[in-house]
């Protein structure tokens, strides 16, 4: 089914987060794709897109072998969640060129059964609702600086403090702020904040 312009104008932001998302996580992006305007994404995807036609691959800057899949499954005629078809789809494709990540971006929720199929060893599926990409939330002027630390990073900071990373703030790995990272449990996260005083006041959370 092609999308109205509400659906369009919706895809449009959507689709613009999601890059933004994965430059942030270190994926290769371009600056053209990341930058397009409204008027060149319906010139690029056609004013009767789809939503599978927004289907992405990318790879890691600092490792091209590392990738991910962004997938916009549609739902099955007659029903508004996404089932076990339309899953099963990604997965194999998945399997088939051997990605382990993706990123599944869905206008309704997943079935009870389709969710419990996600949990796959080996395969990680991060499910993102259309309204949850309308606006990146790291630009949001309340919400500080975060940089995800190398694991060289990690261990430099907890020796300087002499601390394990279990005796710092914690973060939930369900935080809206970790999941635009794609954080996991043991991550750490720097946070820069500005400071009157000092000019910037950093922390750290231990993702949990």
């Amino acid at each position: 089914m092609n999308a109205s312009d509400e659906e369009i104008t919706n895809l449009y932001r959507v689709r613009k987060t999601v890059t933004q998302m994965l430059n942030d996580r270190g994926y290769f992006v371009t600056d053209d794709e990341m930058n397009m305007t409204k008027q060149q994404f319906i010139q690029h995807y056609g004013g009767n897109m789809t939503r599978d036609s927004l289907f992405m691959l990318k790879n890691k800057r600092d490792n091209t072998s590392d990738q991910i899949f962004v997938f916009f499954p549609l739902p099955e005629p007659s029903k508004q969640t996404i089932g076990i078809g339309p899953l099963r789809k990604c997965i194999e494709r998945m399997q088939s060129e051997k990605v382990f990540n993706a990123i599944l971006v869905v206008q309704h929720n997943l079935t009870p059964a389709a969710k419990k199929a996600t949990q796959i060893p080996n395969l990680r599926l991060e499910i993102f609702l259309d309204s949850e990409l309308l606006y990146n939330v790291t630009e949001h002027d309340l919400v500080p600086e975060h940089q995800v630390l190398t694991e060289e990073e990690k261990k430099a900071v907890l020796e300087k403090y002499r601390v394990k990373e279990s005796q710092l703030p914690k973060m939930l790995a369900s935080d809206v702020i970790a999941r635009h990272y794609g954080l996991q449990h043991g991550h750490v996260v720097k946070i820069i904040r500005p400071s009157e005083n000092a000019g910037r006041y950093i922390t750290y959370r231990y993702v949990v």
